[in-house]
């Protein structure tokens, strides 16, 4: 639980499989019997109500987050409304998707697939997206900058090395996910201490061996610390590219603090295309393209936007700053025109470079937003201020929304 009034963190209450104790072998499809019939666990979710109602009784301005993979109804309504009262669900299904494809070459990723996991939430049931959990950081499992990059993080990732077509892949993907993840997947968004820019080594906390009841001995690890930290210098260091994995992730952090497209209601997926491997959606005032492709890049390629006017990028995974390759122009001006495009009224060209995402926002000639990738004096990227003006460029527009694909349950 979050206590925006104090601002500060209360831990939350750990209560795995409450609902659904005598469910453990039952697979939710999504048909409402199933959370509303005779197996449900009424008393635990009464206690979880009483849990919410006394909370936000107490502290008005705490914000309670939910965890639940089964996709419960009424798990975000408040207790007043008949529901179980959280403001938040853990949008759970996200991280396993990932770590599924992950598993696949790029060939089988399908568009689609993705995107219905990502958006696969009740209309106005606020989510908090994550594209991995802590558990992936912990032995025995793998984060996914490990995935993709495995053993070549040991020896490749200096920047006075060259780099290998694993890396360069890794780090491409390792952007890619984690903004489509925070672009789609929610309203909120999580992240382990340390996998933002791709900690090579996991965690491991000092431990014995441990005996079970069968006679199998499960080895420890000598009470260890070696393990037991996070090298937050890897992602400081100017001379490792981990550096620019670390301002990819404060840039996207800004990217909404200047946009605020997460908490939008104006969320449209206009293009998830199979052959070309480019996924176009808008959230807020911004337009996202990923380009998931492997090694085809696209000029001229046309992307349905709402709004008339004069777009450019306010974010993209492939500058330099980022650990990119530079195929963009940053001074480019794309003008939408008027005609009927992937159920958009409006589009624009753009050149979407392999393994790239990039971000377009639409601006006015009297306002003045940089670059996420420029520089103050001081060295630090300045990321997406309003220089001259407190206002957005663009004001909501909610004629010709609708919501993001999603299924119930």
């Amino acid at each position: 639980m979050w206590d925006k009034a104090h601002n500060r963190l209360i831990k939350g209450l750990n209560l795995p499989g409450l609902f659904y104790v005598n469910l453990l072998q039952v697979g939710f499809t999504g048909n409402y019997n199933e959370y509303f019939g005779y197996a449900t666990d009424v008393d635990a979710v009464v206690y979880l109500m009483l849990v919410n109602d006394m909370i936000h009784g107490l502290y008005p301005e705490a914000v309670t987050i939910g965890e639940d993979v089964s996709g419960m109804p009424t798990f975000c309504i408040s207790v007043q409304d008949g529901g179980v009262g959280f403001d938040y669900r853990l949008h759970m299904a996200i991280a396993d998707k990932w770590i599924e494809l992950l598993k696949k070459q790029e060939e089988y990723w399908k568009m689609g697939d993705i995107i219905h996991t990502l958006s696969n939430r009740r209309w106005s049931e606020k989510c908090v997206a994550y594209a991995e959990s802590h558990d992936q950081a912990l032995v025995g499992d793998k984060t996914i900058a490990f995935w993709l990059m495995d053993k070549d993080m040991y020896d490749y990732m200096a920047l006075d090395q060259p780099s290998t077509p694993r890396i360069d892949r890794g780090i491409a993907l390792h952007k890619m996910i984690r903004l489509i993840t925070m672009g789609l997947g929610g309203e909120g968004y999580l992240n382990f201490m340390g996998n933002e820019f791709g900690h090579p080594e996991w965690i491991d906390f000092p431990r014995a061996d441990q005996h079970l009841p069968d006679g199998t001995i499960i080895p420890g690890n000598g009470f260890s610390y070696d393990k037991c930290r996070r090298r937050f210098d890897l992602g400081d260091a100017d001379y490792l590219r981990y550096r620019g994995m670390q301002e990819f992730d404060q840039a996207i952090q800004h990217l909404e603090e200047a946009y605020g497209f997460m908490t939008s209601e104006h969320q449209y997926i206009s293009r998830k295309d199979e052959g070309d491997r480019i996924i176009v959606f808008e959230r807020g005032d911004l337009v996202f393209v990923f380009n998931f492709h492997w090694s085809n890049s696209y000029f001229d390629y046309r992307v349905g936007c709402l709004k008339p006017g004069k777009y450019k990028i306010v974010l993209d995974s492939d500058d330099p700053l980022f650990g990119g390759f530079s195929r963009l122009n940053h001074n480019a001006e794309y003008f939408s025109f008027e005609g009927w495009y992937d159920e958009r009224p409006r589009s624009f060209l753009v050149y979407a470079p392999s393994r790239t995402a990039v971000v377009y926002a639409l601006v006015n000639d009297d306002d003045n937003k940089e670059l996420v990738s420029e520089k103050k004096e001081d060295n630090k990227p300045l990321v997406s201020e309003i220089t001259n003006s407190d206002k957005l460029l663009v004001s909501e527009t909610k004629s010709d929304d609708r919501p993001l694909e999603s299924i119930d349950g």
